[in-house]
């Protein structure tokens, strides 16, 4: 067995045939720890930090391997030793294994209720500063055809243009979409800019032919005065 002291060495204290590269050559990445398949996408250290170091730095301040889905590339870059181009590089890996779960989680599913466009992307966006703003295209049974984020911005709103939206509705040919952002205070309650912004979006789906089934905000249980963790437009009427 492996003794747990191996866990925190350095590369160059570790026994040659214990090294990321040459446990995965031997054994595959299933018992890898998550230093050292993150060190296997990192590929290469520096002079003062070998590329297990680099790897604790980033598990360390993300909080969990996990944690990194939430960096971009300017995260990676705060990280001493990771320059421009490893940045863009890791920042892609991320977004592959981002792509990978979500086409997972959206296989076949169904989202015909607001709960369900909930529980689909809180994983998603639980950990989000910014509003991000999701189109959910839907076929006619309301199976989820793709999924896409189409625009972010402050902490505080979004801005949403009709052609964003219905843009990977009409690509993918969609019959409906459902529009769903989050907020990153936890508090789904609608704002006066969210009211307006619905209100212009169900205008312009008549336009395109496209059913505008709901806009969902995407929220917290604990900050939502409902208890829900979402507002639905549709079920409150506003759409």
């Amino acid at each position: 067995m492996r003794e747990d002291r191996n866990l925190h060495l350095s590369l160059r204290e570790l026994a040659p045939d214990e090294r990321p590269q040459e446990r995965l050559e031997r054994l595959g990445p299933g018992p890898l720890t998550d230093r050292e398949l993150l060190a296997m996408l990192i590929r290469s250290g520096t002079a003062k930090k070998d590329v297990l170091g680099l790897a604790d730095d980033m598990i360390s301040q993300a909080g969990s391997l996990a944690g990194l889905l939430r960096w971009d590339t300017c995260d990676f870059r705060e990280i001493k030793g990771i320059g421009k181009i490893k940045a863009l590089q890791l920042s892609t890996y991320v977004e592959v294994a981002k792509r990978m779960m979500r086409a997972k989680r959206g296989q076949s599913i169904k989202l015909d209720c607001p709960k369900t466009v909930w529980e689909y992307l809180y994983p998603e966006v639980r950990a989000d500063t910014v509003e991000q703003v999701w189109v959910l295209c839907l076929d006619r049974k309301n199976k989820l055809i793709r999924a896409e984020a189409v625009t972010s911005g402050t902490a505080t709103g979004s801005l949403v243009h009709p052609r964003e939206i219905f843009r990977p509705a009409i690509r993918h040919g969609a019959s409906g979409v459902i529009l769903a952002h989050n907020h990153p205070s936890g508090d789904p309650t609608p704002s006066c800019a969210d009211l307006k912004v619905t209100k212009k979006l169900s205008q312009a789906a008549e336009h395109v032919d496209i059913a505008l089934h709901d806009h969902v905000i995407i929220g917290e249980p604990d900050f939502d005065p409902k208890g829900l963790g979402y507002f639905s437009f549709s079920d409150a009427s506003l759409i």
